[in-house]
């Protein structure tokens, strides 16, 4: 009986511990629950940590508690850290995105608003500012932040049981993006992470996006000719 229970004691153990070792930078997650997801970003996060001494939590959550402000959860899960911490916040329910640093100082080593741009490319940036600018200072800030890593992924189309896939990829793409800024600004080389899935998804959806541009242009200028045609009819 006393072995029984140790080996329940021992079991619970191990349970709890690789919960901890799982939950250190994909802090939260109420969505994946894919141990692939987990370790990717497990390995990621602790090397960036070992070689900058910056911790990149990413928290997958289904819903903001109690109507919360994104901005303001962020800041309760940042209060529990002392060393450099920068947090990603996906909220599936909300339908929102952001990135919160507990240090201003960190945000030297990113772009933010170039990880959270809406646009994958300058041509896309350009077609997009172009339709949609209303000054010239919207349209250089439009060029300005042109290399967009989540949110094209995140809103592309895709099929009802792709949806978590789509999630994951495009959550990891902005994990990977910020890593990424942050080593190369503190002059150290990252080998885990590239992933060159990752880069062949973002290009699909940037050529879908042109395509539809140029499908769309092609048929106002079609619309455009068959009025100049039939104005007098």
């Amino acid at each position: 009986m006393k072995i029984l229970l140790r080996g329940l004691y021992a079991l619970a153990f191990l349970i709890v511990y690789q919960t901890q070792l799982s939950a250190e930078y994909l802090y939260k997650d109420e969505i994946i629950f894919n141990p692939k997801f987990t370790e990717e970003v497990e390995l990621l996060g602790k090397e960036l940590h070992d070689k900058t001494g910056i911790a990149l939590r990413l928290l997958m959550l289904k819903e903001l508690p109690n109507g919360e402000n994104i901005v303001e959860y962020e800041k309760s899960v940042l209060a529990k850290f002392t060393e450099p911490t920068i947090i990603m916040t996906f909220s599936e329910l909300n339908g929102q995105v952001d990135i919160l640093a507990n240090d201003k100082s960190l945000y030297k080593y990113f772009d933010k608003k170039d990880v959270l741009s809406p646009v994958a490319s300058k041509v896309q940036a350009f077609l997009m500012a172009v339709m949609y600018a209303k000054s010239w200072d919207d349209f250089k800030e439009i060029m300005t932040h042109s290399n967009g890593t989540i949110l094209p992924l995140l809103g592309s189309k895709t099929k009802k049981y792709e949806i978590l896939g789509k999630y994951s990829a495009s959550m990891f793409n902005g994990y990977l993006d910020v890593a990424q800024q942050i080593a190369k600004h503190k002059g150290v080389t990252l080998e885990h992470g590239f992933n060159e899935t990752n880069q062949d998804t973002l290009f699909i959806v940037k050529l879908v996006f042109y395509g539809f541009i140029i499908y769309a242009t092609i048929m106002y200028i079609r619309r455009r000719i068959y009025k100049m045609r039939h104005k007098n009819e």
